[in-house]
């Protein structure tokens, strides 16, 4: 889903204030015209940046009256239906934008995140494989089959995943750690070692990593 299905145009990064201008400015202009899926996409993307999650949730709820198909509507009342942890009405609105984008990258780790949420691991587990056969160039994809199958103790292709997802993002201070992490649990400290002086090399803080070097001792 590009910025401009959430917005309507380019996104300006503005401060609370500003957005509250532009939350005025779209309701009045909403108040005077007639039905716009634009003017209502563009105020609900404001009411996500001020955090008003039941205000946007209206909102898609009034498009998707009209539109029940409208992807952008349904992609973010997917996501606005998980941060108000409404887990199942997000997993319907994910699985109905992907019959629409089945290739969608985000919306594909949305569905999965939510599958981990509601508590069928396994299946997330599915939905990241096919994020990867999907998007074999996505580093976030193996980092978060990584995370998952670390949780699930299948520390051999976790590693493998966590590997994966370090040669396609090789500068992510924050894959590597997590690679240490795992060496850690593996007893395979002389690695998870070699990781962590990479990391120091780099200019992260010792004492970020101070836990971590003392398990490698």
């Amino acid at each position: 889903m590009s910025a401009s299905l959430l917005w309507g145009g380019d996104v300006v990064a503005q401060t609370p204030q500003q957005w509250r201008d532009s939350l005025a400015t779209l309701s009045k202009q909403i108040s005077q015209n007639p039905y716009s899926s634009d003017l209502y996409l563009r105020k609900a993307a404001v009411n996500i940046e001020l955090q008003q999650w039941e205000y946007a949730l209206d909102t898609y709820n009034d498009i998707l009256r009209r539109e029940p198909a409208n992807p952008a509507a349904l992609y973010y009342r997917a996501f606005v239906n998980g941060k108000l942890r409404r887990y199942d009405l997000a997993l319907d609105d994910y699985q109905r934008f992907l019959q629409l984008s089945p290739s969608h990258l985000e919306a594909r780790l949305g569905l999965a995140y939510t599958l981990i949420k509601l508590g069928k691991r396994h299946d997330a587990l599915d939905q990241y494989g096919l994020c990867i056969e999907q998007h074999r160039d996505s580093a976030v994809a193996y980092a978060s089959r990584a995370c998952l199958e670390e949780e699930l103790k299948q520390y051999d292709t976790a590693l493998f995943d966590w590997d994966k997802a370090i040669s396609l993002a090789p500068a992510n201070n924050d894959y590597l750690f997590s690679k240490a992490n795992l060496l850690v649990k593996m007893e395979r400290r002389a690695e998870a070692r070699k990781c962590l002086a990479e990391l120091l090399r780099r200019g992260v803080a010792r004492t970020d990593l101070d836990e971590l070097l003392k398990l490698c001792r």
